[in-house]
């Protein structure tokens, strides 16, 4: 998600979007804290943009709101890395 429209081209955060049969869920996170006008810009945008043209019929659009950091990005190959080398954090050995 870029906030070209708000800020500069700098990367404001991520969202996940779940729809259901009648409402659309949304946890979006943020990067960096925003104005209380501008996270309602924001919202509104990624509704029209990404909810509206899914083109899903909806009675709502709840969305929950987070500010936080990315520590990193893993993936099933990641973790796969970590058995080869020998890394098993939580397991006793007898």
């Amino acid at each position: 998600m870029q906030g070209s429209t708000l800020q500069s081209n700098s990367r404001l955060g991520t969202i996940d979007i779940h729809f259901t049969t009648t409402t659309v869920h949304g946890t979006l996170i943020l990067e960096r804290e925003l104005e209380e006008s501008d996270l309602s810009k924001l919202i509104e945008q990624i509704d029209e943009d990404l909810v509206l043209s899914a083109d899903m019929p909806r009675d709502d659009f709840l969305v929950s709101v987070y500010i936080g950091k990315d520590v990193g990005f893993y993936s099933d190959e990641y973790f796969a890395e970590d058995n080869e080398a020998g890394l098993d954090f939580g397991e006793d050995e007898e």
